[in-house]
């Protein structure tokens, strides 16, 4: 949390970058009027920001009364998997879709699929395929927070090997998975034009 005390700007001075009180009548004309263009659009982001994530809240509260409405009328559960769901309009024009993902880490028993997965190399190092070392490098490899790709890692339990050390090694990477908690996301479709397609209204500010 930050905790660092916003300083009072007197009347008719502004706070340049370094943190100096300026006068007003010392600063340029156009840096004063580029000033007041982003304040006046950054205001209007953060209302635009809040108006979204009141939309969001409102709309997943809707989504949850009419599950709880339609269980409770017809006794049938309406969630899908982990609790996805999808809503079309009467006409089939809008659907709306709420999907719950989980996100994942993986526990201290990774490093024992680790170990497993480089004996497993050490014993094939005769006649044995580069690649999969190269898999396995690129998969236990860290990023600048220090963290693990889990799909990368998840990968190596495609690869069909019939090795027993091997089995293992995927056996600790699955018991290894722990859940660290859920996203809620809210997505809004139309259908394009008569077709079976929907494409995305985008509520993403960069792809408008």
């Amino acid at each position: 949390m930050n905790h660092a005390v916003q300083q009072h700007i007197p009347e008719g001075y502004l706070q340049d970058q370094a943190g100096r009180l300026v006068p007003i009548e010392l600063i340029d004309e156009i840096d004063l009027t580029r000033n007041d263009l982003v304040q006046e659009i950054v205001i209007k982001a953060r209302e635009l920001q809040q108006a979204m994530a009141t939309f969001k809240l409102n709309t997943l509260g809707d989504i949850s009364a009419f599950v709880d409405l339609s269980a409770e009328r017809y006794s049938v559960k309406m969630g899908g998997k982990k609790g996805n769901i999808s809503l079309l309009s009467y006409d089939g024009k809008y659907k709306i879709q709420r999907a719950i993902s989980e996100y994942i880490v993986f526990d201290e028993r990774l490093q024992v699929a680790k170990e497993l997965i480089d004996g497993c190399i050490h014993r094939w190092a005769e006649g044995s395929d580069n690649k999969i070392k190269v898999l396995v490098d690129h998969a236990f490899q860290v990023d600048k927070e220090g963290n693990i790709s889990t799909g990368r890692v998840l990968g190596l339990r495609r690869i069909k090997i019939d090795d027993s050390e091997w089995s293992k090694a995927m056996a600790a990477i699955a018991d290894s998975i722990q859940v660290a908690g859920s996203k809620t996301y809210v997505r809004l479709y139309e259908r394009v034009g008569e077709s079976e397609q929907y494409q995305p209204i985008s509520l993403d500010i960069a792809a408008l």
